[in-house]
């Protein structure tokens, strides 16, 4: 949404259809849901496609989307980190129009688009950043499949085929990319300015799901950070267990808000605290600019080397020291955790992702993960 308001005929696109393949995640797919109800309401085509679930779905959803695919003038994907994007951008037949300079965006707000411009530029294999090795067996299968999506995401010296990465994420362009900033103008003129409450909001991540910190650890610097600033609320991340999140108020008694919305426009709508905690993620970069305007405080914690898992990436600590040291209009806290836990760090640059934060109300059930919008 913030990428066609920021395009208001890109290319000669209209109408637009987008595409959403929603992942299996609850969480997400009700994010999804609430998004799409908002898509619509700007005069969106919105095709909700059920595309996992076995092979013949996945090859069911590349028939029916490759002739879209193929007379596309604008070619949007989110997440190109993902197998089944890429997947369809390597399978999708390079037509007329891919001939004749069809245009292809990157959009995605995830600290990963710091990893992806930076792998892109040096021509490296696409992968996320907490990942370690190279996939096992299926990494080595699916091999050819990136190949061909990492070829078509690198625009040639001669113009064609256009290459843009609309992000909010400070990120150096690539040779032949075109990286334009998104604002959040969208969000701004579409929700808010919100009533801000007293306390501050803690905002959670997935960085115990993703195997980079122990759950241990991040307790109690979840509990330290709420005794500290008083907080009330805990903005729980989609991909956050129930079972997390139950230790969380057993620790903490914050209240858990599971968002059906992105945290952009949960807290753009309001009630937001003063005081927006988080710790290394998506949102110190998204949450200054949607917020812009308002007198609230983005404020982020380092994550301390001792918190880190033994099965963490080696680039795991520079990666989150890269995304907090790179955020611009938010309020710097050592790391937070009880007295044993060593303070700040100094933060090696890097790359990015932590994922970003939802919504506030409860989620409905229905949809999300990687998809494409084609116009």
């Amino acid at each position: 949404m913030e990428w066609l308001h920021n395009h208001p005929d890109p290319a000669g696109c209209r109408p637009l259809t987008l595409v959403v393949l929603p992942p299996h995640d609850a969480m997400t797919r009700g994010q999804l849901r609430r998004m799409v109800e908002l898509a619509r309401d700007e005069g969106v085509a919105v095709r909700w496609q059920e595309a996992r679930g076995g092979l013949l779905k996945v090859l069911g959803t590349v028939l029916s989307l490759a002739r879209a695919l193929r007379r596309a003038r604008t070619l949007v994907i989110g997440d190109p980190f993902s197998r089944y994007v890429q997947l369809l951008l390597a399978l999708a037949p390079a037509g007329r129009a891919s001939r004749s300079r069809q245009h292809l965006t990157v959009v995605d707000d995830g600290t990963a688009t710091m990893e992806f411009v930076a792998q892109l530029a040096t021509g490296e294999r696409l992968v996320r950043w907490h990942r370690r090795g190279a996939g096992g067996a299926r990494g080595l299968l699916f091999a050819p499949v990136s190949r061909r999506a990492r070829r078509r995401l690198t625009p040639p010296a001669d113009g064609a085929r256009p290459v843009e990465v609309f992000s909010s994420m400070p990120v150096e362009p690539p040779r032949n990319v075109t990286v334009t900033a998104n604002k959040f103008a969208w969000t701004r003129a579409r929700f808010g300015p919100p009533r801000l409450t007293r306390g501050a909001d803690l905002v959670g991540t997935s960085l115990v799901e993703t195997g980079v910190v122990d759950m241990d650890r991040y307790l109690e610097a979840v509990a330290a950070l709420a005794r500290e600033h008083g907080a009330t609320r805990y903005f729980a991340h989609r991909r956050e267990s129930g079972d997390k999140l139950a230790r969380v108020t057993a620790a903490t008694g914050l209240e858990v808000v599971r968002p059906d919305l992105p945290l952009e426009l949960v807290a753009r709508r309001g009630p937001v605290g003063h005081t927006v905690l988080s710790f290394p993620s998506t949102v110190v970069h998204t949450l200054p600019l949607a917020l812009a305007g308002t007198a609230v405080t983005v404020a982020v914690c380092d994550v301390d080397p001792d918190w880190l898992t033994r099965t963490a990436s080696p680039r795991a600590q520079g990666f989150l020291a890269g995304v907090t040291g790179t955020a611009r209009g938010v309020r710097r806290l050592p790391a937070s955790g009880p007295p044993d836990v060593r303070p700040e760090q100094p933060a090696p640059p890097a790359g990015p992702d932590a994922g970003s934060a939802p919504d506030a109300r409860p989620s409905p059930p229905a949809a999300p993960g990687p998809g494409a919008a084609s116009a």
